[in-house]
């Protein structure tokens, strides 16, 4: 037996975890979920269609970048705001694509965060 159901329209996230090997990271990115265009019967798993915001192909770089895996978390109830908080308790990186991602800025916080993450051990040791 399988669960399956069609998404609502609405606001979204989409959340991936991976292991850098010195550090874990949340890829977030905000998406707006749509309505399918036609039914898709023969599919038999849960669906959901979503526009990623920015736009694709900045999302999909961004997600690239960031070393966004296959298997996701989507969700209409947890937040940006959430996950937010999560990373800041669990002291997991968190990079967000949302609507005024930047490519250009994007990377380079992923280039700080390297420079950070390698530095911190030893600053909380002083």
């Amino acid at each position: 037996m399988r669960l399956v159901f069609d998404a609502p329209p609405g606001p979204a996230i989409n959340v991936s975890l991976i292991d850098l090997g010195n550090r874990f990271r949340l890829i977030l990115n905000e998406v707006q979920a749509v309505k399918a265009l036609e039914r898709l019967p023969k599919l038999t798993v849960a669906r959901a269609i979503w526009r990623c915001l920015p736009d694709f192909k900045t999302a999909v770089a961004a997600w690239i970048y960031s070393g966004g895996a296959h298997h996701t978390v989507y969700s209409y109830a947890a937040t940006t705001e959430y996950l937010e908080d999560f990373a800041e308790i669990a002291g997991v990186e968190l990079a967000i694509i949302e609507p005024g991602t930047k490519l250009r800025d994007f990377r380079q916080q992923l280039r700080n965060s390297e420079i950070y993450y390698q530095l911190a051990p030893g600053l909380t040791r002083l």
